[in-house]
């Protein structure tokens, strides 16, 4: 499956704002946006030229680049979202929230949504008590996510739950630390949602 490769901390400076894509990096002096607070390249430090595309396109890749999604999946998820009654730009943010990588993250089982994706992959990952190994699987209300029983003593997983102490698990999820699981209890709302995106701006941008 194609994803990106290159490094995460220049597409953090890209957007101007902390995208959580490299774990506990984020939180400390060596994050990216905190040692070099403007765009990468050459012209990063000339002030760009602020237009209506300019915003929606940012907004776009904004949402797109936390999630860690492709140009062609995410507008997949965008036409998913125009066929669902409800607010577009709710159901789109809801879409991908309900992705079982981002579940995975938001449960505190994996640093960052990058290693919530690999770990899934890897066979790592239960949900209602069969293995699932595709990060875009969406998850629904009364599922179950655990984590594998042969995975529950790795590093890598072990080092994430501790790691994601200072992580609010959302209102939607329920997680039980000691089982290594927790369940989707619905949903999200919007107001549920942390991400600093404004829906809307991107909607506009696909309807052009």
């Amino acid at each position: 499956m194609a994803r990106y490769t290159g490094a995460d901390c220049r597409l953090c400076r890209r957007e101007g704002i902390k995208l959580f894509l490299k774990g506990d990096r984020c939180y400390t002096d060596k994050c990216g946006v905190e040692r070099r607070p403007f765009p990468p390249g050459m012209a990063g430090r000339k002030r760009p030229r602020d237009s209506e595309y300019r915003v929606q396109l940012r907004e776009k890749q904004k949402a797109k680049r936390t999630y860690g999604l492709l140009e062609k999946q995410f507008r997949n998820y965008y036409e998913i979202a125009t066929r669902q009654q409800g607010i577009t730009g709710e159901n789109l943010l809801r879409l991908l929230e309900s992705r079982l990588d981002n579940v995975v993250y938001r449960l505190g089982f994996a640093a960052s949504r990058d290693e919530a994706r690999q770990t899934t992959r890897h066979n790592h990952i239960h949900v209602n008590g069969k293995r699932v190994n595709i990060p875009s699987f969406r998850v629904r209300p009364g599922d179950v996510v655990a984590i594998a029983p042969k995975a529950r003593d790795m590093t890598v997983i072990k080092a994430a739950i501790i790691s994601s102490a200072r992580i609010e698990v959302p209102g939607w999820l329920e997680v039980d630390v000691e089982k290594l699981q927790g369940k989707v209890l619905s949903l999200p709302q919007r107001d549920q949602i942390d991400i600093p995106v404004r829906e809307q701006l991107i909607i506009e941008l696909y309807s052009k």
